[in-house]
């Protein structure tokens, strides 16, 4: 059972750089990849930034140079670095996990692709 648990979100300023965390249960899949979803009011939830099991990153053109996935394999979390923060980058932050396959680039953002995934955390930009 692959068990995901996001934390670090909050109440930022415009210009913050919060980091978010994603603590995952450790699991043997050789091939996997993990990213950062989220959801803003009123809008569907979009693939932001990915990483898998090669370190090879994804992101989506909104937080193309502002934001950071990193992966600490030894301790089993995802993290997101999050710099200049606007406010629409307001919204719940879900991490999530596909594992034991490959995925192509134009993949890791879509969302049909993972089959794990936390609660989420708030990020509230203002």
């Amino acid at each position: 059972q692959v068990q995901l648990v996001e934390s670090g979100g909050g109440s930022v300023q415009v210009g913050g750089s919060p980091r978010l965390s994603c603590a995952h249960s450790r699991w043997s899949y050789p091939y996997y990849c993990m990213a950062w979803f989220r959801q803003s009011p009123g809008k569907e939830r979009e693939g932001i930034a990915a990483i898998d099991s090669d370190g090879r990153t994804t992101y989506a053109d909104a937080v193309m140079g502002r934001f950071t996935i990193t992966k600490d394999k030894a301790a089993n979390v995802l993290y997101l670095q999050m710099n200049n923060l606007k406010p629409e980058d307001t919204g719940m932050y879900f991490c999530a996990a596909g594992v034991g396959t490959v995925v192509a680039a134009h993949i890791r953002l879509q969302a049909f692709f993972y089959n794990h995934w936390g609660q989420g955390t708030q990020v509230t930009v203002s």
